[in-house]
């Protein structure tokens, strides 16, 4: 019998290495409490990172002050700062301490849309809300101080949501990474207008010497 769609997810749904869990986070729904409210989103994109096998992952290069969330057990938040302007969320995976991650990249705001909408009044429209990673966590209200929170805890919850039929979940390349660019660790929900533009990085040019 399936899940309703606000049961939360338990430890062991994480408790597996990222290329499992991130397709099947699709359409999970997560719910983040904070001093002025509550904002929920459905998960639409999202993007595995394989620890230190991975060139591309924050792990690869070994635990720091900054990873150490990753290298903890699965079910926790890992969240950095990035381009001395954004914040992006990552939903630490196992199994066990293999510093495997899932970057939440897009989602549908479901529940506190009008706190979503003051906290990311630059958005035309409401599918913008949340439409790629620095955008989610600012729906959401996020940043590093959530660093380590676990799911489940007084700040996060991770409910079963509704998933996609397995022919709507698409798999491509992860978007805008220098590093194992053409992995094709990127899932997201195939037509659904919340999903994040595909950017394919594009190294700075050296500007020639005058």
């Amino acid at each position: 019998m399936p899940s309703e769609p606000r049961t939360p997810l338990t430890t062991e749904f994480f408790d597996r290495p990222s290329p499992e869990v991130a397709p099947e986070l699709l359409g999970r729904v997560l719910a983040c409490t904070r001093p002025d409210g509550e904002v929920a989103v459905r998960i639409t994109e999202v993007e595995a990172y394989t620890g230190d096998t991975d060139p591309a992952s924050h792990a690869y290069r070994g635990r720091t002050a900054r990873n150490a969330v990753m290298f903890g057990p699965p079910g926790f938040v890992y969240v950095y700062f990035t381009y001395g302007m954004h914040f992006c969320m990552n939903l630490v995976t196992g199994p066990g301490t293999a510093a495997g991650a899932v970057l939440l990249r897009a989602g549908e705001v479901v529940d506190g849309i009008d706190l979503a909408r003051e906290r990311r009044r630059s958005a035309r429209r409401d599918i913008e809300l949340a439409q790629g990673p620095a955008r989610l966590t600012q729906a959401l209200g996020v940043d590093r101080a959530q660093d380590g929170e676990p799911l489940g805890g007084p700040v996060f919850r991770i409910l079963s949501g509704e998933p996609p039929a397995p022919t709507l979940i698409r798999q491509g390349p992860r978007t805008g990474i220098a590093q194992a660019a053409d992995v094709e660790l990127r899932f997201w929900i195939d037509g659904d207008p919340t999903v994040s533009p595909y950017r394919r990085h594009v190294p700075k040019r050296r500007k020639p010497d005058a």
